[in-house]
């Protein structure tokens, strides 16, 4: 409601919730300033202090993440996280959201999000060389959903392929709850030299101010504020204006010559023209360094006639960098973009005094302090621990046999191969790909710094965290480590990506807390930083909100690449043995959903300590030759994980797991830090010796022969040959 203080307002109630703002905060502002702002700045501030770039819900529980750690070049807080993965080389990383702007536009919103963390990793200095995607859907049988996942799919296809940056990985989840919603989160990799790392804090007074890239046009205009609000029926067609419009060969030009022009030495700081577009670039900029600039928006390069000052600084029009660079060094640097065919031109300088002052032509138009933008409020929600969260979904009837549950869940859309979507992305550009997508982590040839290689893997459970949000939190990043460690790499950082309902919930206050927590203590445990991230709120539709979705990316450093392992059983009679702790649940599993039907209960929580030790062993044992293959179980529990290496191998397996009574659990339960390996008969012993030292648990479930997969598990018996295991897979 309005106050006393709303007497003499320059604005109504309506404008300054058009502008994205609450009342209360137009009236922080005014008291900031001591004075009206003017409607083009009260619209810098409604995207300034956008959940989307402020995080006014989240900032207190990110300071529960661990950040520091060994190798750790660059935390949290600038484009993108740096960690040093071989002497004076670095690995650049980042995942950002873009799931509004993808319910809206499918294909646009996707390229343009590929576009978008792209230019993240380059504005440290570093060129990319891998996107991985994490995408959630509703199910495939509704036709409103096939449309969004083909669309997406093809949009990240598009910007990627032509691009020139493989994307090697990541994961494609179906649930109800993201039909109307989708999540669409992308990662990316680059390397930089250690000592070339670029930095986002202007310095410098009297240096220029470099607009270099596409031209700006009115595409994207208030994209940050879109995403930071509920969809509703009318999202379509009211937000489309804004969903920026890629060009992944203006893109591809725009990384050829900032690399160039970071090749001078002459730069002194870089950032993106992301979200809120100039606004953003000029107030962060000026804010992380302690001073000011001063721009002219009538030498901004625009591709549309008539812009006024509003639309030139709320565009977020892609493909477009601001560079401060040295005095006297501008037209060099620009020479470098026009060679590329990129626009480049000097639009202001920086200032001593820690003011933005924005003209058009002779017409002052902004004059505020830039922290003022920057550092928005922030909120605390009381909190409310969910209770009795259960859904009844729809099943088929029961299955006769537990050979026929396992092919209704190996054929379970969030299990069944993703290859017809892999089969898209071109993941050999670059040639720097050793295992390639649908493995449990891509492998990467680190050319800068052989026999090095890199492993990095994306992950997350909505359904987990919907059930417990601790467990899902800490379940993403401990089965993110695990992925990468199965292929023989060690982890070494992480960043994540962070989804949510409305934070003004009690409910999603409580989910985004504990779900961070747990990402923080199994982090912690695994000594594995997180080095940057993203949070998206509000993703909520008339249908409600989605499930609460953590992703965790991670990094791992393999010191031979010719050690490198995948899931795949590779030789007739290798021992199958299970690594790894024993507890399982159905509680929240895909069997409990696709075939009872239900999702309640309360998943198998991960014991951070245990898992860290699993994490450990593996890269130890690929390194000393003594495992043939490794894959985490997951996601269908044993069974499923015996008939994924059956059929990446064309290898048949003969088992008997133990310990159980009831053989649902047995072969479908699911529980973090459990891994199938294989090894030679030689070797066993050495390989139980060396897990009994660690302190890993470890147990024989038998042999690799045949072409069926057979499994004894209390009293059932399962026999199912390898071609119904590949039909039902990729079917």
């Amino acid at each position: 409601m309005r106050t006393d203080a709303a007497v003499d307002a320059a604005f109504s109630l309506a404008d300054v919730r058009a502008a994205g703002l609450r009342w209360t905060e137009y009236l922080e502002i005014r008291g900031r300033l001591g004075r009206e702002p003017n409607r083009v700045e009260l619209a810098m501030f409604g995207v300034m202090w956008s959940e989307h770039c402020a995080y006014k819900h989240s900032r207190r529980y990110l300071k529960l993440l661990p950040t520091q750690g060994d190798g750790v070049l660059q935390g949290p807080g600038e484009n993108a996280g740096v960690v040093e993965v071989a002497p004076g080389i670095g690995v650049a990383l980042k995942v950002e959201s873009h799931n509004h702007p993808s319910a809206i536009d499918p294909f646009h919103g996707a390229a343009t999000g590929v576009g978008g963390i792209l230019r993240d990793v380059l504005s440290m200095g570093a060129r990319p060389i891998a996107i991985l995607d994490s995408l959630r859907f509703g199910s495939p049988a509704h036709a409103a959903s096939r449309r969004l996942r083909d669309g997406v799919v093809s949009g990240i296809a598009h910007y990627g392929n032509a691009i020139g940056v493989p994307t090697v990985g990541g994961e494609l989840v179906y649930e109800d709850r993201y039909a109307e919603n989708p999540l669409v989160n992308a990662a990316c990799i680059g390397i930089v030299r250690a000592d070339r790392l670029a930095r986002s804090a202007a310095a410098g007074p009297g240096n220029p101010v470099l607009y270099a890239g596409a031209r700006t046009g009115r595409d994207g205009i208030g994209g940050a504020a879109f995403a930071s609000d509920e969809l509703d029926v009318a999202s379509v067609d009211r937000d489309r204006s804004a969903v920026q419009i890629g060009d992944p060969f203006a893109g591809k030009s725009l990384i050829e010559a900032t690399l160039a022009a970071l090749d001078t030495g002459v730069v002194v700081a870089i950032q993106d023209m992301g979200a809120a577009g100039l606004t953003c670039a000029t107030s962060e900029m000026s804010s992380k360094g302690g001073v000011g600039m001063r721009i002219d928006l009538a030498r901004v390069p625009r591709r549309e006639a008539g812009m006024t000052a509003g639309e030139l600084l709320l565009s977020e029009s892609q493909e477009r960098m601001l560079l401060i660079v040295r005095q006297g060094e501008a037209d060099t640097v620009a020479a470098i973009y026009r060679r590329w065919g990129l626009q480049a031109e000097v639009i202001g300088e920086v200032t001593a005094e820690p003011a933005l002052r924005i003209y058009d032509g002779g017409t002052l138009v902004v004059d505020l302090p830039p922290e003022s933008l920057t550092e928005a409020p922030a909120y605390q929600v009381p909190e409310e621990e969910p209770k009795g969260r259960a859904l009844i979904v729809e099943a088929p009837e029961s299955p006769r046999s537990v050979a026929e549950a396992l092919l209704r869940v190996l054929g379970a859309p969030t299990v069944a191969s993703k290859r017809a979507v892999f089969r898209q992305y071109d993941h050999m550009v670059q040639l720097n790909t050793v295992v390639a997508p649908g493995a449990d982590a891509a492998v990467l040839r680190l050319k800068e710094a052989p026999p090095v290689a890199i492993a990095v893997a994306i992950d997350g459970n909505g359904r987990t965290t919907w059930l417990d949000a601790w467990a899902g939190g800490a379940g993403a990043a401990s089965e993110a480590a695990l992925n990468v460690a199965c292929t023989g790499a060690r982890p070494v950082a992480a960043t994540d990506g962070l989804n949510f309902g409305s934070p003004e919930k009690p409910e999603t206050a409580w989910d985004l807390h504990n779900a961070i927590a747990g990402i923080a203590d199994a982090c912690r445990a695994m000594r594995v930083p997180i080095v940057g991230g993203n949070v998206s709120l509000y993703n909520e539709s008339p249908v409600g909100s989605i499930f609460p979705t953590p992703m965790v990316a991670v990094i791992g450093v393999l010191s031979d690449v010719s050690c490198a392992l995948t899931s795949a059983f590779r030789d007739d009679g290798d021992l199958i043995v299970l690594i790894g702790e024993e507890a399982a649940s159905l509680d929240g599993s895909e069997y409990d959903k696709i075939v009872r039907g239900r999702v309640a209960g309360k998943p198998v929580r991960v014991d951070v300590a245990a898992h860290a030790r699993l994490v450990a062993l593996l890269p130890a044992l690929a390194a000393d030759g003594l495992l043939q293959s490794a894959h985490d179980v997951s996601g269908g529990g044993l069974a499923v994980a015996l008939a994924e290496c059956c059929i990446a191998g064309h290898f048949g397996a003969r088992c008997r797991i133990s310990g159980s009574s009831d053989p649902e659990l047995a072969l479908f339960g699911e529980g973090p830090s459990r891994v199938v390996a294989t090894v030679t008969r030689s070797r066993l012993a050495a390989l139980v010796a060396r897990c009994r030292s660690a302190g890993v648990p470890v147990a024989e479930l038998g042999v690799v022969e045949g072409d069926a997969l057979a499994i004894r598990a209390a009293s059932a018996d399962l026999v199912v040959g390898l071609d119904q295991l590949r039909t039902a897979w990729e079917g």
